[in-house]
């Protein structure tokens, strides 16, 4: 596997933990539901006056929350599987040069321009930076 192979997955790999934990969060928010309702009833003892009262809860579909919960089990799983490939990425985006981590970082995690990555490296062009970056490519 390249080294831009490895950059491509893991732009992908923290995207697909980003959204991963977007939708566990949206899972658990529909596992818990409070549903309310307004009953009638009367007092247990003399008089015997008629009331309203407002009861509110939880709602149990054991069908719905078996299904939820299998659904993050899956997503865990997924997660946990993302951060291996991001983690993985790290370990060889680590290995390269000081200078090459900085442009992959401005470029590839910040998705900055080249021209805006020219500015933060302070010094260069984003046409010398594409090439430098290029190079390193190559030789990788």
């Amino acid at each position: 596997m390249n080294i831009k192979q490895v950059l491509d997955d893991y732009v992908d790999a923290c995207e697909l933990v980003r959204e991963t934990e977007d939708d566990i969060a949206e899972l658990e928010q529909k596992q818990s539901v409070v549903t309310s309702d307004k009953v009638k009833g009367s007092m247990n003892e003399h008089p015997y006056t008629q009331q309203s009262f407002n009861i509110e809860g939880l709602a149990y579909d054991e069908k719905r929350n078996e299904r939820l919960t299998k659904e993050m089990d899956i997503l865990s799983k997924r997660r946990e599987k993302a951060n291996r490939v991001r983690l993985q990425a790290l370990e060889v985006i680590n290995q390269a040069p000081i200078r090459i981590q900085r442009i992959i970082r401005f470029r590839y995690e910040k998705k900055l321009t080249w021209e805006e990555v020219a500015d933060r490296m302070k010094g260069s062009t984003s046409g010398g930076l594409k090439m430098e970056l290029k190079r390193f490519f190559e030789e990788k």
